[in-house]
């Protein structure tokens, strides 16, 4: 499900910001970006954010800035140096001069060890204030996700209430669709018998047949049952794939009445119907 968080913290002269970002997947999917004194802490924060988002494409990304100019990170000539050194000496030997960039100075800054790191950040209080920052922005898109939930579960109940409201208007053409079935069947058998004529006893036999061939009671009641199922459901913890598999067995019932209907009135509710169950299907798979 979709989501946003964003908190900030500050510890000393140092600011946290840490932004968390979610979008439908139906797996889970961590991304993360990290200064260089926390990646060792990245297994700790990709644990608790999957603990408690579970599902979802995630992008988490932690920001310290220090607004003490003085601890700012300083940059290490001598590494720099050496970097230089070794650039241009392979670059000579190699005869790379013309495809090096212009401007060194922004692919100096992206080597290893340019710079150093203030080791006072990686004190116990300042990575439990970092730990706390990213789980306090794991809980702000946890309630953004679990109002967008309330206001999907609505969506849902709507929509199965509309199923409902289709399947009870199938209903009320049956009549004349069975109708419809024997004067067909009637009119046929007139065509091909020569006098006109025809055994009402085999019409009847025939009528059966085609009659509970072409039944849809028990359709409709497994529909219904299938609708209470998904009422039932849909409150409990984690009911997203419970619910996606009975959304399943709700489109097999309604593809039979389909297939069954032979009457036109019933197609058009049946199509209203699968066009709701898609609408259904669609939100469920990013759900938890």
């Amino acid at each position: 499900m979709t989501g946003f968080g964003k908190s900030e913290a500050v510890c000393g002269s140092k600011k946290i910001v840490v932004e968390i970002k979610t979008l439908n997947s139906k797996q889970l999917d961590v991304s993360m970006k990290l200064p260089p004194e926390l990646r060792s802490f990245e297994m700790d924060y990709r644990n608790e954010v999957a603990q408690r988002l579970q599902r979802g494409k995630i992008d988490v990304v932690v920001n310290i800035s220090d607004t003490n100019a003085l601890r700012c990170p300083k940059i290490n000539a001598d590494v720099v140096d050496g970097y230089v050194k070794q650039i241009s000496s392979i670059a000579e030997k190699y005869e790379f001069v013309d495809l090096f960039p212009k401007d060194w100075a922004s692919m100096l800054y992206k080597m290893p060890g340019v710079f150093d790191m203030d080791e006072t950040a990686l004190d116990d209080n300042f990575v439990a204030i970092v730990k706390k920052t990213v789980v306090d922005t794991i809980a702000v898109v946890d309630d953004f996700r679990t109002t967008e939930g309330a206001v999907l579960k609505k969506d849902f109940l709507k929509r199965v209430d509309l199923i409902l409201n289709y399947l009870t208007e199938v209903e009320t053409h049956e009549n004349d669709r069975h109708r419809t079935i024997r004067d067909r069947l009637t009119k046929n058998l007139s065509e091909i018998t020569t006098s006109g004529q025809y055994d009402e006893n085999r019409l009847e036999q025939e009528l059966i047949f085609y009659l509970e061939k072409l039944d849809i009671t028990e359709e409709k009641v497994r529909l219904r049952k299938h609708c209470d199922y998904f009422y039932e459901t849909i409150d409990e913890e984690g009911a997203g794939r419970k619910l996606g598999f009975i959304s399943q067995e709700m489109g097999r019932e309604i593809n039979t009445l389909g297939s069954k209907a032979n009457h036109a009135e019933i197609q058009r509710l049946v199509v209203k119907m699968k066009d709701e169950l898609e609408k259904i299907k669609e939100q469920l798979a990013n759900i938890l």
